[in-house]
């Protein structure tokens, strides 16, 4: 009787457990598709709380999906965050890594295991479209001729980029290892040291600005905007500003077009919202809050039309899709745009401090949605996670064994970010000027600089404004210490 007493209690035990816990997931998803906005703040869609205008793409996301609201960027700047969820190594570890200028080398090693390299193992096509801005060749890119190693030699199958940012040049795409449309009898060149060539710059021509400059992009003129650094030649492969949501945004849509009857990773990094924010006519002054208002309307344009694909070849339910920006906001970043003036009662970073550069919440705190109606259940999570652990998660789901030296600060949170647990990472190293380290309800960010440390418990105080440096000091020193325990590890993933 004791025997089946006991026998009884487990499979009652194990009934309720079946009953309160989510069902593992069932397969592997047979598309992935990662949407990656640039300079997106926290509070800049309406499902993330702005009330002056609608993203109604991206909240059809979220309300189909998963919608973090402690969402991750692995730093609070371009390059390094990029780096980060491509390799699943903190950037602030490598040397080189800070934003790189528009002819800089690859600094991502070619042999080293990345997410399309892994998803590529996994079965899938991969594709990467838009911003790169990890480098291109091994130094002195001849832009002419063959470009390489690059996005191709680093796990994608296809690229169609732009190189760096659409403030730096070259000005111009590239479609896996050549600059589409180049007229060889007008061979590009590229300087960020040197005037080269006699065309106009910003900073001798203002005259010839159609978008005046506030610091810096003060260089080749291209489309009537002064740029970062000098460029000649190449005039029949340069973009229109204008045309460059609509021109990558057409070749994501190609790519899911052309492979929907087969596994397929796209990571479609957008331009929007970086400067020079010059949005298509068609969304000139639909925001009210001038450019930066009007290219995040544009950004959920360009959302909409992958959507509509994925709806079109009937691949949306078996679509793992995930949604999330390179660092928080920034207003004024080098060009007249009235982003200021025009503000309004919007909140870009939401109720967080800091944006973009900033060690605060608001550098690395974005919007971070995940959609996969076949296995997630709608709704929100206050799990911490980051993109940097993207490549260990998907690892997991897709079945692949990464390396011991592979992806060394990534963590497998699959759980969390697959909506089968609240419970994310345990601590997470904010990176932007200066390290921050988020642990438990506390915040840390260390001292440097004329800058003292700082400590914030953020369950009392979301943003920030209450130092307790001074009050709490064994807090302090405890964080510290597990900082610099993180800091000579190496690594994080066990």
């Amino acid at each position: 009787m004791n025997l089946m007493h006991r026998l009884r209690n487990l499979a009652l035990a194990a009934l309720l457990v079946s009953l309160v816990s989510p069902p593992a997931l069932a397969a592997k998803p047979k598309n992935i598709v990662l949407i990656y906005a640039d300079d997106i703040g926290y509070g800049d869609f309406s499902c993330y709380g702005a009330k002056t205008f609608s993203t109604p793409n991206v909240d059809r996301i979220a309300k189909e999906g998963l919608q973090f609201t402690d969402g991750h960027c692995g730093s609070a700047t371009c390059t390094p965050s990029r780096y980060s969820l491509l390799t699943g190594r903190y950037a602030w570890r490598q040397k080189g890594t800070g934003i790189l200028p528009g002819d800089a080398s690859l600094i991502i090693p070619t042999d080293e295991v990345t997410l399309p390299s892994m998803l590529r193992d996994a079965g899938y096509k991969t594709g990467v479209v838009g911003k790169w801005h990890l480098g291109l060749g091994n130094g002195n890119v001849n832009w002419n001729e063959k470009i390489a190693p690059g996005p191709l030699e680093c796990g994608f199958d296809y690229s169609f980029l732009i190189p760096a940012t659409g403030d730096r040049v070259p000005c111009v795409y590239v479609e896996n290892h050549h600059v589409v449309g180049l007229d060889p009898n007008d061979p590009i060149e590229i300087s960020y040291r040197d005037p080269i060539g006699d065309e106009p710059t910003g900073k001798e021509n203002p005259d010839l600005l159609k978008m005046k400059l506030t610091h810096g992009h003060d260089k080749t003129i291209v489309n009537g905007i002064s740029r970062i650094g000098y460029m000649s030649g190449g005039k029949s492969a340069r973009w229109v500003d204008e045309d460059m949501a609509d021109d990558i945004t057409e070749k994501a849509v190609a790519f899911i077009d052309d492979n929907a009857d087969q596994p397929f990773f796209l990571y479609f990094s957008t331009h929007d919202i970086h400067v020079p924010r010059v949005p298509h006519p068609r969304f000139v002054g639909k925001s009210g809050h001038g450019p930066r208002g009007d290219a995040i309307l544009q950004f959920d344009w360009c959302v909409g039309q992958i959507l509509d694909a994925l709806d079109r070849h009937k691949l949306t339910d078996d679509t793992l899709l995930i949604l999330s920006s390179d660092n928080g906001p920034v207003l004024d970043d080098g060009y007249v745009d009235q982003a200021v003036e025009l503000l309004g009662e919007h909140k870009p970073a939401g109720p967080y401090r800091g944006g973009k550069y900033s060690s605060y919440e608001g550098g690395t705190r974005v919007p971070t949605i995940v959609r996969w109606p076949a296995e997630v259940k709608p709704g929100e999570s206050d799990a911490l996670v980051c993109q940097i652990d993207f490549l260990t998660s998907l690892a997991k789901l897709t079945g692949q064994t990464l390396p011991n030296e592979a992806a060394p600060d990534s963590l497998d949170v699959s759980e969390a970010l697959f909506g089968e647990s609240k419970i994310g990472r345990d601590e997470l190293v904010e990176h932007a000027r200066s390290l921050g380290l988020r642990s438990g309800d506390w915040k840390y960010i260390e001292a440097k600089g004329k800058n003292k440390p700082q400590l914030y418990n953020l369950s009392k105080d979301i943003g920030e404004e209450q130092n307790l440096a001074n009050s709490s000091p064994e807090k302090l020193k405890e964080m510290q210490l597990q900082l610099e325990a993180i800091r000579q590890a190496g690594r994080t993933r066990e």
